[in-house]
C-alpha cells in the first residue's frame, strides 16, 4: 500500500505543479477511512481452537506434574518422570472447554464462596473423574473403579487451581486475530502519509515566504516507502513490543515441551519401537530445558528473519546446532547428577549417547513449526481485569 500511496503522490506533484501531494479526490490517502472497529468478543475471545489446544497442554502439563511427584514420592528418582497420553490431552481439551463454560457462570451464584469452594471444584472433580473412568474403560480396557481419598484430595487441590489461579488468568488472554493486524498496519501506513503531507506542505511554505523557488524533488518525492511489519514488531530491534510477556512465553514453551514429548514417545512405544505402554513419558527438568531453548530460539528466529533477513532455509542449520549444543549441554549436566531422561547409546550416529542424528528430521520439523508459533503467539495478549 505504501507503494501505491508513493506512486500517487508522484503523479500528482507533476500533474498539478507546485503543490500538496496527497490533495484531490483520487489520493488513497484522502480517501482511505478505517473500517468500523472490531467488537468486544472479535477482539477479545481467544478462538476455539485455541483454547482447545492451550486446554490440552495445559491438562498433559498437570498430568506429568502429578504422575512425577506421585512417582518420586514411591521410588525418590531424580530423572522425575511423568505420564501422559494423547487421549488424556483431549480429554483435558474437552473437559476444561466445559469448565470454562461453568466458571463464566459464577457471577449468577450469590455466594462468591459457595461457588469457589463448592460448586465449581465439584464440577471439575465429577468432570475429570468421568473423564478417567471412561479413558480406563474405552482405551486401556479394564474395568472403572472408584476414586481413591487421596485421588479426589488431589483433584480438588487441582479444582481450587484451576478456578482461582489458571482460568482467572488465561481468560485476560486476547487474541487480536488477521483483521486487526491489517487494520493497525492501514493505521499506520495512513499515518505515515499524513505526516509525510505535512513535512511537505511545510517545505513548499518556506520557499514561498522567502522569495524563492520549490526545488523540483520536494515535489517529486513520494512518501517513505515501508515494507509491511508483523504486529508488534520493534523497528530495528527484531522483537515483539506486543503480545505476551517473556514469562508467559517461557511457560507456554515449557508446556509445549512436555506436549511434544509425550506426543513422541506414545507413538514410538504403540509402534513397537518402545516398551509396548499406552502413554507417554517425559521429565519434569524438560520444561525448564524446552522452555529455555524454545525461548532463545524464538529470539534467534527474531533476529535473523527480520534484522538479518535470512530466510528458512538459512535460518533451520542455525536452529539445528543450537538445539543440539543445548541438550548436549544440558543432558552432560543431568548425567553427572544422575537426572538425566534420555540414553541414545544403543542408536546409530550418537556421540555420548546424548545427541543422535537419527532426530535431526524432528528437529527441523519443530524449529520450522516453532517459527509458526512465534507468529501466532504476537497475536496474543495478556491484559489483566481491575
Amino acid at each position: 500500500m505504501a507503494s501505491r500511496l508513493g506512486a500517487a503522490a508522484r503523479g500528482s506533484g507533476s500533474a498539478r505543479g507546485p503543490g500538496v501531494p496527497g490533495e484531490g479526490r483520487g489520493d488513497p490517502a484522502s480517501s482511505w477511512k478505517p473500517e468500523e472497529p472490531l467488537s468486544a468478543a472479535e477482539a477479545a475471545a481467544l478462538p476455539a481452537w485455541m483454547r482447545l489446544y492451550f486446554y490440552g497442554m495445559h491438562g498433559i502439563t498437570l498430568d506429568v506434574l502429578v504422575s512425577s511427584l506421585r512417582r518420586f514420592a514411591r521410588s525418590p528418582d531424580l530423572r522425575m518422570l511423568g505420564f501422559s497420553s494423547p487421549y488424556r490431552c483431549l480429554l483435558h481439551s474437552l473437559t476444561h472447554f466445559a469448565l470454562e463454560k461453568v466458571y463464566l457462570q459464577r457471577r449468577l451464584c450469590p455466594s462468591a464462596f459457595l461457588f469457589n469452594f463448592l460448586l465449581y471444584p465439584s464440577a471439575h472433580v465429577g468432570l475429570q473423574t468421568l473423564a478417567s473412568q471412561a479413558l480406563l474403560l474405552l482405551s486401556l480396557g479394564g474395568r472403572p473403579g472408584g476414586a481413591g481419598a487421596l485421588d479426589l484430595a488431589v483433584q480438588y487441590v487441582l479444582a481450587l487451581y484451576h478456578g482461582q489461579v489458571f482460568l482467572k488468568r488465561f481468560l485476560c488472554l486476547q487474541y487480536q486475530g488477521r483483521r486487526r493486524q491489517q487494520q493497525q498496519e492501514q493505521q499506520q501506513q495512513f499515518q505515515q502519509q499524513q505526516q509525510f503531507q505535512q513535512q511537505q506542505q511545510q517545505q513548499l511554505q518556506q520557499p514561498r515566504k522567502r522569495g524563492g523557488s520549490v526545488s523540483a524533488s520536494v515535489v517529486a518525492r513520494g512518501p517513505p516507502q515501508s515494507e509491511p511489519r508483523p504486529l508488534g514488531h520493534r523497528e530495528g530491534m527484531g522483537a515483539p513490543s506486543q503480545g505476551l510477556p517473556d514469562v508467559l512465553r517461557f511457560l507456554f514453551f515449557g508446556m509445549h515441551g512436555f506436549l511434544d514429548e509425550i506426543f513422541f514417545t506414545f507413538f514410538f512405544n504403540v509402534l513397537g519401537q518402545g516398551d509396548g505402554s499406552s502413554s507417554g513419558h517425559t521429565s519434569l527438568w524438560s520444561f525448564l530445558m524446552y522452555g529455555s531453548c524454545s525461548f532463545v530460539v524464538e529470539k534467534l528466529y527474531f533476529h535473523l528473519h527480520y534484522s538479518s533477513r535470512l530466510g528458512t532455509w538459512k535460518r533451520l542449520p542455525i536452529y539445528v546446532i543450537f538445539i543440539y549444543t543445548w541438550e548436549f549441554s544440558w543432558g552432560l549436566g543431568f548425567r553427572t547428577c544422575g537426572a538425566c531422561s534420555w540414553d541414545y547409546s544403543h542408536y546409530p550416529l550418537n556421540f555420548m549417547g546424548l545427541i543422535t542424528l537419527m532426530y535431526l528430521p524432528g528437529w527441523i520439523f519443530l524449529s520450522v513449526y516453532q517459527d509458526l508459533l512465534s507468529n501466532v503467539l504476537w497475536s496474543v495478549q495478556y491484559v489483566p481485569s481491575n
